[in-house]
């Protein structure tokens, strides 16, 4: 697994550990954000028996080319990227060393090892320039407006193309705003709970009625264990004259979303925070910003058919364990 010290990978293979299973975990502690906080998720992972850390840049070629003749895989769940829509203005190289040149290097460890399933984070930033919602994969996504979200689009084709020639069944996640405990220091809740704690104003894009699909990091969770055992297969009724943008009639691959199938307007997501904490935000309206989308919200029917996924955690129950996490891990002084 890849990302195993960010938010995502954390909880995963805290997850996969609790049942039992053997993680090899590969992550850098890159400082995009506080490595101290990374450094504390990999200690509760590394405290696991069946936890073995690899301390290595996914771009790094010859390591991940040896790590994956190492441990010969049965499943590969790359979450290792440089994520951030807006850092992806100020630092483009970042997420081409990362996003592809470091997928590559996923993609042909697996070529190598021919595990049974590769599962991969793409993002619900592919959709783009498209308003059609909810966002269902079968509608394709063709015009991201952003370079992070053109990476994952990228990566989705990638994973199509090594499941064509070398029959590496993948499927791609498209996430939807996930948040909750462990978070990453970046994403709005994560702020919001700090400046509202230290008495400082908040940032708020759009006016503040921007919508998103907020779901909740165990929900992800239970989306990516439900894939690892049921690997893509080739769809046997793809039509090469109408094709389906989510599967394949030529390789064993699938893209799917992971979402809470539900828009939230920002201010009630603040709303609940704000009753959650006992305190009001103090709010700075700004205009929308290069790169943001009006509205997401997850179709998430063909997970449900293929996985049994249900989302289940609501956004009040969702912000009330993130602040509970949030008071007890940076305790007030």
């Amino acid at each position: 697994m890849t990302g195993s010290a960010g938010f995502i990978g954390f909880h995963l293979a805290r997850r996969l550990l609790d049942h039992g299973d053997a993680v090899v975990g590969l992550d850098d502690l890159n400082p995009y954000y506080d490595p101290s906080l990374k450094a504390a998720r990999l200690a509760i992972l590394e405290a696991h028996a069946g936890y073995r850390h690899a301390r290595l840049d996914l771009a790094d070629r010859a390591g991940v080319t040896e790590l994956f003749a190492q441990v010969k895989p049965d499943g590969v769940v790359n979450l290792a990227a440089q994520a951030g829509v807006r850092y992806s203005l100020e630092k483009p190289e970042a997420y081409v060393d990362s996003n592809i040149v470091g997928f590559l290097n996923i993609l042909e460890g697996c070529r190598s090892v021919q595990p049974k399933h590769l599962v991969y984070a793409s993002t619900s930033s592919v959709y783009g320039a498209n308003g059609k919602l909810p966002f269902n994969v079968h509608d394709g996504a063709n015009h991201p407006i952003t370079l992070y979200a053109a990476t994952k689009l990228a990566n989705e084709s990638m994973a199509h193309a090594y499941a064509h020639l070398f029959r590496v069944p993948s499927t791609g996640f498209r996430f939807f705003t996930v948040y909750g405990p462990w978070g990453r220091p970046d994403m709005a809740l994560f702020k919001f709970t700090g400046a509202i704690l230290a008495g400082r104003p908040i940032d708020v894009y759009g006016e503040g009625r921007m919508q998103r699909d907020f779901t909740y990091v165990d929900d992800i969770v239970d989306g990516l264990v439900a894939a690892l055992d049921r690997p893509a297969q080739v769809n046997g009724a793809w039509d090469a004259l109408a094709p389906d943008p989510a599967t394949s009639g030529v390789a064993p691959w699938r893209v799917l979303n992971l979402g809470a199938s539900r828009r939230v307007e920002l201010m009630r997501y603040i709303e609940v925070l704000e009753e959650k904490l006992g305190r009001k935000a103090q709010i700075n309206f700004l205009p929308m910003q290069p790169g943001d989308v009006a509205r997401t919200e997850a179709d998430v029917e063909e997970t449900r058919v293929a996985l049994d996924y249900a989302p289940r955690t609501s956004i009040e129950e969702g912000v009330a364990r993130f602040v509970d996490w949030y008071l007890d891990y940076y305790p007030r002084r």
